[in-house]
């Protein structure tokens, strides 16, 4: 059994399918084939059983005095003369308690009598006057299998009700080869149709099978494309009503590919800006290695403050790569780890720690704080940082001496610079990766700050704008889902 089962499941689907389908028509059609047969045995017997009834009458013996008088009597068989309905000859005889069977004249043989035929005669007597009769199977005395009624002997006359025979028992018999040969005949076509039934059913269910499982062949076809090519361009057409499972699952495998296209684009694209972005820092950085090692390989020492200059301009330049490094990190962190390690944050306690760094950077600044309590659900780490980095921009692009506004209420977070601001046809590419406008690329940063607080913001499943302020500067705003109370999970909420 084991075997049959590691078997069935080494096949392919299809073939599978078809043997299920074969396995059920055959099952459906063996269960109706038996069912059949055997209401059709049980109608024929029943009909051969109503038959008999009809011919045990005591008046086909004649004088059932002379019967018993000339038993044993040989019959004379199928005569013309003999017992025949419907153009069948019938067995007709009495069977005596000691169970000597007297055949009848008339009757087409004799039919052998066993113990159950006597207790016939012996019930009789002990009855009430109910006659009762048993049908069963038997033998004539040539072996060949008739069906048998045997019941007590009546006798009736016209002067008087009929009277039980109290030594003898009325047997009256039918040859079943007829009825035999009628089921065999039935049997053989109940089983030639249901072969064919199966067969039939097997080869519709491999048919079947082969065109339910074509878009699976067109989907593991694209698969191995995909595995061999890496190409994932490719698409499986699928009809637009269609809404079946295969459909569903072509519309997720297109889905799929186009993520996986559009997700290596977006890494090719950054690994293409990153490399660009690095080559100026790393260049320069080169350029002033080469100068003072040259200096102090040909002997001649750099003046001062040149030596100082091009110090400075390293230091620079690695602060730069430095930055631009953990800004890559944090991007492709934030990409592969959506959604982990969120926890409920105090956003006005997250804005005051951002604004104590960027005091720090810009001291010539003045920074004012109107905070009121929210409470968002974010990376607590990374929350912050995307408010330095918005707090870094205020700082970089504010006039010496001037002020940056910060105000929070009711999850709205502003942050407003007084600086020369940004103008209208350089919004809409703030938030691109490496994107830095023409004025600020000589200023110090990466081009990725404000890509990491779009992404930070849209996982914390809130929004960022950057737009020009109303009387010059610019005005930062993030909205962040919340609440003005900590949830009573929160520790010391």
């Amino acid at each position: 059994m084991r075997r049959l089962v590691r078997r069935y499941r080494a096949l392919p689907i299809r073939a599978r399918l078809a043997v299920l389908v074969a396995a059920a028509v055959a099952f459906a059609v063996a269960a109706v084939s038996l069912t059949c047969w055997f209401i059709v045995q049980r109608k024929l017997f029943e009909q051969v059983d109503k038959d008999l009834r009809k011919t045990a009458q005591p008046q086909r013996l004649g004088n059932v005095e002379s019967v018993l008088a000339a038993c044993p009597q040989q019959p004379t068989g199928a005569s013309p003369n003999g017992l025949r309905t419907h153009g069948t000859y019938y067995y007709l005889q009495l069977v005596r308690r000691d169970g000597t069977a007297c055949v009848s004249a008339d009757s087409a043989g004799r039919v052998k009598t066993v113990s159950g035929d006597l207790d016939i005669i012996a019930r009789a007597n002990d009855s009430d006057g109910t006659i009762t009769s048993v049908e069963r199977e038997g033998v004539d005395s040539e072996g060949a299998p008739v069906r048998v009624l045997t019941q007590p002997l009546t006798i009736s006359s016209p002067n008087s009700r009929p009277e039980l025979y109290p030594d003898a028992a009325l047997q009256v018999a039918i040859p079943l080869k007829a009825t035999h040969d009628t089921l065999k005949d039935l049997a053989l076509i109940l089983l030639l149709v249901s072969g064919i039934g199966v067969v039939g059913a097997g080869a519709a269910g491999l048919a079947v099978a082969r065109a339910g499982l074509r878009p699976v062949d067109k989907l593991t076809d694209a698969v191995e494309h995909v595995a061999r090519t890496e190409d994932l361009s490719i698409r499986i057409p699928v009809e637009d009503e269609s809404e079946d499972e295969v459909a569903r699952l072509s519309r997720s495998f297109n889905s799929m590919t186009a993520s996986l296209a559009s997700s290596r684009e977006l890494q090719q694209q950054l690994i293409a800006d990153a490399g660009h972005e690095l080559r100026t820092p790393l260049t320069s950085l080169r350029t002033n290695i080469e100068l003072l090692t040259r200096s102090e390989e040909t002997g001649r020492p750099l003046p001062a403050a040149d030596r100082k200059a091009l110090l400075t301009s390293v230091k620079a330049q690695m602060s730069e790569l430095s930055s631009l490094i953990g800004d890559l990190q944090e991007l492709s962190r934030s990409e592969g780890q959506r959604g982990e390690r969120l926890q409920v944050v105090a956003f006005q306690d997250t804005v005051e720690e951002a604004m104590r760094r960027a005091r720090l950077r810009g001291p010539e600044l003045t920074l004012t704080a109107d905070l009121e309590p929210w409470f968002v659900r974010a990376e607590p780490s990374a929350l912050e940082r995307a408010i330095v980095n918005i707090l870094d921009n205020a700082v970089k692009f504010s006039p010496e001496g001037g002020t940056v506004d910060v105000r929070l209420s009711g999850g709205v977070l502003t942050v407003r610079d007084h600086g020369p601001g940004i103008p209208e046809e350089e919004l809409p590419y703030v938030f691109d990766r490496f994107w830095r406008s023409p004025g600020a690329r000589s200023l110090p940063g990466s081009g990725l700050g404000l890509s990491i607080v779009a992404r930070t913001v849209q996982q914390a499943g809130g929004e960022v704008t950057l737009a020009r302020a109303e009387s010059g500067g610019t005005v930062a705003t993030v909205r962040l889902p919340g609440a003005p109370t900590p949830p009573p999970e929160m520790p010391g909420g």
